[in-house]
C-alpha cells in the first residue's frame, strides 16, 4: 500500500463527508413543516416540493449516524429530530395498522401507499440510532415495533392496507432478506437486550440469500426468483440482474460474518461481490451499469445502461471493507478504480453527487443532486464507513 495515496484519498473523503452531510443541511431542512424535501437540482435548488417518507427515515438515520461516529453536533441531531417527528407525525398509517406511506406533501398530507415495506426499514433505523444517541427509550420502542412489522409483513402477515399482490407471478425478490439483515445490525448494535431474536432473524436472512438467490453457476446473483428458489430463465423478470444490490448485499453479509466471527461466510460474501462487479462494470465508458441480464439478453428497464450513483457508493464500501479484512490489494485496487470514476463523473463543484448519468458518464439534463429516491442517505453512509475503514486500515 502507497501510504501518502491512501491518506490523500482519505483525506477527500472527508473532504466530501463535509461538503454532502452541509448541502442537505443548508438546501433540504424544511424549517416550515419538518422534514427534509430530497427534490434537489445542481445547485441545491427544490424542484418539487413532496416528500419521500424514505428519505426522512433515512435522513433521520444518517444524522443520527453522524452524530454516532464523530460526536454530537447540535444541527445534525436537530436535523434528525426534524425528520423523525415529521415521520411521526406525518406519516404513519393509522387506518393500517401504523404502516408508513411512501410519499407526502410539504405539509405531511398523504400521497401514496405502496405494498412493499421499505418506509417501515428506515423508520426503524431512524429511530433506532436516535436512540442510540439520545438514551430516548420511546424511540427504541418504536423502532421494535416499526421491526416487528416489517419482520411479519415479509413472513405471511396479512398486509393491513387491504393492497393484494402486485402480480400473479409469486416468488422471491433480494431486497427483502438483504435489507433485513442490514436493519437487524442496526437493531442489535443499538438494542442488545434482544441479541438472541435479531441473531435468529439475522441467520434466517442469510440463509435465503444463498438459498434461493446466489448462483454461481450463473455467476451472478438473482435479483427473482421463485418461492422454492427455481431461477426463471425464461422472462426477462427472472434473468434480470442488479448489481449494485449484489454488491450492497456482500458487504451486508460481510458485516454479520464479522459481526459473528465466520470466516466461511466471509469468503461466500467476496464472492458475491467478486461475481456482480465482474458482471457490472462497463469495460468500455467506465462505472457500474445498473441491470444486467443474466444471460446476456437485452434487459428490460430502459435504464439499464445509466450509472446511478448508489451502486458505486455500495462498491466502495465494499471493496474497502474487503481490503480491509484480508490485506489484498486486488480489492485496493478495484477501490480506486471506483473512486476515480467517482471523482471524474460524479462529485460536483456545486456540492453533492449527481444521482443519474448516462452511459458516457454525462449527467442527465437538466442535472438533479436529490429525488424521491436519492437524497442523504447512500453518499454520506459510504463516506462515513470508507472513513472508518481507512482509518482501521492505517492503525489510528
Amino acid at each position: 500500500m502507497d501510504r501518502k495515496k491512501f491518506l490523500a484519498e482519505r483525506q477527500w473523503i472527508r473532504n466530501q463527508l463535509a461538503n454532502v452531510s452541509d448541502f442537505w443541511l443548508k438546501n433540504a431542512w424544511d424549517h416550515e413543516h419538518g422534514g427534509v424535501t430530497t427534490c434537489l437540482d445542481r445547485a441545491g435548488q427544490v424542484y418539487s416540493t413532496d416528500k419521500s417518507v424514505w428519505m426522512q427515515g433515512r435522513c433521520g438515520w444518517t444524522y443520527a449516524y453522524l452524530c454516532k461516529i464523530y460526536g454530537v453536533r447540535e444541527d445534525w441531531l436537530k436535523f434528525s429530530k426534524s425528520c423523525i417527528d415529521f415521520l411521526e407525525e406525518h406519516c404513519v398509517n393509522h387506518d393500517a395498522d401504523g404502516r408508513l406511506y411512501f410519499t407526502v406533501e410539504a405539509d405531511g398530507t398523504p400521497l401514496r401507499q405502496r405494498r412493499y415495506c421499505y418506509s417501515e426499514a428506515f423508520y426503524c433505523i431512524a429511530n433506532a440510532e436516535y436512540y442510540g444517541v439520545t438514551g430516548e427509550r420511546e424511540h427504541l420502542l418504536r423502532a421494535r415495533r416499526a421491526y416487528d412489522m416489517y419482520w411479519n409483513l415479509n413472513h405471511g402477515m396479512a398486509d393491513p392496507t387491504g393492497m393484494g399482490p402486485k402480480s400473479t407471478r409469486t416468488g422471491r425478490a433480494l431486497g427483502i432478506p438483504m435489507i433485513i439483515l442490514n436493519v437487524t445490525g442496526v437493531m442489535k448494535r443499538v438494542d442488545p437486550e434482544m441479541k438472541h431474536v435479531y441473531d435468529e432473524r439475522a441467520k434466517e436472512c442469510v440463509s435465503d440469500i444463498f438459498k434461493y438467490h446466489v448462483r454461481p453457476d450463473l455467476g451472478c446473483t438473482l435479483e427473482s426468483v421463485a418461492l422454492d428458489g427455481t431461477a426463471r430463465l425464461h422472462v426477462t423478470e427472472g434473468r434480470m440482474v442488479n448489481p449494485g444490490h449484489d454488491i450492497e448485499c456482500a458487504w451486508f453479509l460481510m458485516d454479520y460474518a464479522n459481526d459473528v466471527g465466520d470466516k466461511e461466510l466471509h469468503a461466500k460474501a467476496i464472492n458475491v461481490f467478486d461475481m456482480a462487479f465482474s458482471k457490472g462494470w462497463d469495460d468500455e465508458f467506465g462505472g457500474i451499469l445498473y441491470f444486467m441480464d443474466c444471460l446476456g439478453n437485452p434487459p428490460e428497464a430502459y435504464e439499464h445502461d445509466m450509472k446511478l450513483w448508489w451502486p458505486h457508493n455500495e462498491a466502495l464500501i465494499a471493496s474497502m471493507m474487503i481490503y480491509r479484512d484480508t490485506k489484498d490489494e486486488k480489492y485496493l485496487d478495484i477501490f480506486y478504480q471506483i473512486l476515480d470514476y467517482c471523482k471524474k463523473y460524479f462529485a460536483d463543484e456545486y456540492g453533492e453527487w449527481y444521482g443519474y448519468l448516462r452511459r458516457d458518464g454525462n449527467p442527465t439534463l437538466p442535472a438533479c443532486k436529490g429525488s424521491t429516491f436519492k437524497g442523504p442517505f447512500h453518499v454520506p453512509r459510504c463516506l462515513i464507513l470508507v472513513d472508518q475503514m481507512m482509518t482501521q486500515v492505517l492503525g489510528e
